[in-house]
């Protein structure tokens, strides 16, 4: 599908944008509101995406270090000529940086200002190291210094210089096509060789959502699960081998297979991050698919959803995230059928906070947000002479199944569970009241900076949906907190609807890191990354007004659309996806 090639900056208050075309000039400090283009005008704006005249921003390029093989013939330019005076070897290139001639070459070659200015320091400092000089420069550099060359001779050499510090510029055209994200639907062909059936299984936690769908992935002939958890893939594992239907488990850390003799089975249970966009399958399960505004892991839902090779694909999760994936359908031409579901058995707020560890009761689960917040509650519980089992994430699978067995064990004289927002998704628990310890979760942003946010609504019901379970000994759930404060704080953020997911998370497919490294063959691992620019955070799809974009860096801009931009406090940007 063709996209609109419009450029949307994001500020602090509004989304400004310009318009970038080679046959339009555009007006400064414009502002638009989206439009729906026909396809005829869409095709055509896309076509020329990368023919516009307006140079890239560069501000990702890392300059390499360049180590000369030419050690002894700086000594034969002397020998030859006569010794260079290094101050007017300098007054020379000073000369040469300054010439308005030299920067506009630079610029045809893909050298804008900040490129030039850096490829200058790095040749001044080459030029000045005498012992590695190419002996043909030194000529030249002798011959101006006398009077008896031209300023502009340096400048093949410069250029050689500037490649070697950059060798991106001579596959500006490639890079830019690589790295378009525009139009992700298209990075999956096999998925968009079938027309696939979206089924979205829409309901909070405890209402029965992903049930129906493991039971029509447990009917066919072939099917994937796709979990946010290592547990929760080992859990369809589990059940489906249960079942009689052999299943194989796949995350990032074992394979297990089913057959004896390691042949693939027909049913796979993996991590989210694990599914194959290239095998074929009959139903695919994607869980939790609210994840997808998650701003690490987002991605991987965003991959399978786009990508799964699968007839049937149904998608369980929060309502929250149901017009997103339906507006994200429209770009791949699929529909999405959306069933409604209902919570099994309620839940109540209590009036009353804990206060106290001595008014534990049997069925509490403590929920904290740090392991040291873990470590200390269940020290004290124990000191009570009371056993409790511990979940957190980092717990291995195995370990966490256990803990989970233990407490839900009705001979067990564990009564009572510490744990973390881990057994939000993935754990079927006999909880009776759920015991918020606090309400602020430390969470890292972009910068990768650690902060302290109070849970929003969808996390505050995720983690609450778990008091109470139908067919448990608790067929009615409570929550409350541990701190009286905290208790008014929980009831207006649990009295809030759930805002729409508006965001999704994208990233570059191991093809395009492939074909990156493949023309930077000079570029260290670090340096690819950069320069797809995926360091801690992938790129973001929002939804804005039923319109898809793509939110980038504008550092990252230049591959994707090869237009300069006006800086933005934010440092984001919105590309128009469709339609």
């Amino acid at each position: 599908m063709s996209v609109h090639r419009c450029v949307y900056l994001l500020s602090r208050s509004h989304i400004r944008y310009r318009v970038c075309a080679r046959t339009a000039a555009v007006a400064n400090n414009t502002t638009l509101r989206p439009t729906r283009r026909t396809s005829e005008n869409v095709s055509s704006r896309h076509s020329s995406s990368y023919s516009s005249s307006r140079p890239p921003d560069t501000s990702l390029f890392v300059p390499l270090t360049v180590k000369s093989d030419e050690v002894s013939n700086g000594s034969v330019g002397e020998e030859l000529t006569q010794p260079l005076d290094r101050s007017e070897l300098l007054k020379v290139l000073n000369r040469f940086y300054k010439r308005k001639e030299m920067q506009k070459l630079a610029a045809d070659q893909g050298l804008d200002a900040r490129l030039f200015h850096q490829a200058f320091v790095s040749f001044r400092k080459y030029v000045l190291e005498m012992n590695s000089l190419n002996a043909d420069l030194y000529i030249i550099l002798s011959d101006i210094c006398c009077g008896a060359g031209h300023i502009d001779d340096i400048f093949p050499y410069f250029m050689r210089h500037a490649k070697q510090i950059f060798p991106m510029l001579d596959c500006m055209d490639d890079l830019r096509k690589i790295s378009d994200l525009r139009v992700p639907a298209n990075w999956y062909p096999e998925a968009r060789a079938i027309q696939r059936k979206i089924v979205f299984h829409a309901g909070p936690t405890n209402s029965g959502k992903t049930y129906h769908a493991i039971q029509r992935f447990l009917a066919a002939k072939s099917g994937v699960y796709c979990g946010p958890l290592k547990l929760l893939a080992h859990e369809i594992y589990e059940k489906s081998n249960d079942a009689g239907v052999p299943c194989d488990l796949v995350t990032g850390e074992e394979r297990i297979f089913v057959d004896q003799e390691g042949r693939t089975s027909g049913h796979i249970a993996s991590t989210i991050e694990m599914c194959s966009v290239t095998t074929p399958y009959e139903v695919a399960v994607i869980d939790e698919i609210q994840m997808i505004k998650d701003p690490a892991r987002g991605w991987a839902w965003t991959r399978a959803l786009l990508g799964l090779c699968a007839e049937e694909i149904h998608v369980c999760g929060e309502a929250a995230a149901v017009d997103f994936v339906t507006e994200l359908m429209y770009t791949t031409g699929e529909e999405v059928e959306v069933h409604n579901y209902k919570r099994l058995t309620p839940f109540s707020v209590s009036n009353h906070a804990v206060e106290s560890l001595d008014n534990l009761k049997p069925g509490d689960c403590i929920v904290c947000f740090s392991k040291n917040d873990i470590y200390s509650i269940s020290r004290q519980i124990e000191v009570r002479g009371l056993e409790c089992a511990v979940i957190y994430g980092s717990l291995p699978p195995g370990t966490k199944l256990a803990q989970a067995k233990k407490f839900n064990d009705p001979d067990d004289p564990c009564k009572i569970l510490v744990a973390t927002d881990a057994i939000g998704m993935g754990l079927n628990l006999s909880i009776r009241r759920i015991i918020f310890n606090s309400l602020v979760k430390p969470s890292v942003n972009e910068k990768g900076e650690r902060e302290l946010d109070t849970i929003s609504t969808s996390q505050a019901l995720q983690i609450a949906g778990r008091a109470g379970r139908f067919r448990s000994v608790f067929k009615e759930g409570e929550v409350t907190t541990m701190q009286r404060d905290d208790l008014p704080v929980l009831k207006e953020i649990l009295g809030k609807p759930v805002d729409p997911i508006e965001t999704a998370g994208l990233h570059p497919t191991a093809e395009q890191i492939e074909m990156f490294a493949y023309h930077l063959p000079q570029a260290t691992l670090s340096n690819l990354v950069v320069g797809l620019n995926i360091q801690h955070y992938p790129r973001i799809i929002s939804l804005t007004s039923n319109h898809l974009y793509l939110k980038c860096s504008l550092s990252f801009l230049f591959l994707c659309t090869g237009y300069i931009c006006e800086s933005c406090t934010s440092g984001w940007t919105l590309l128009c996806l469709q339609h």
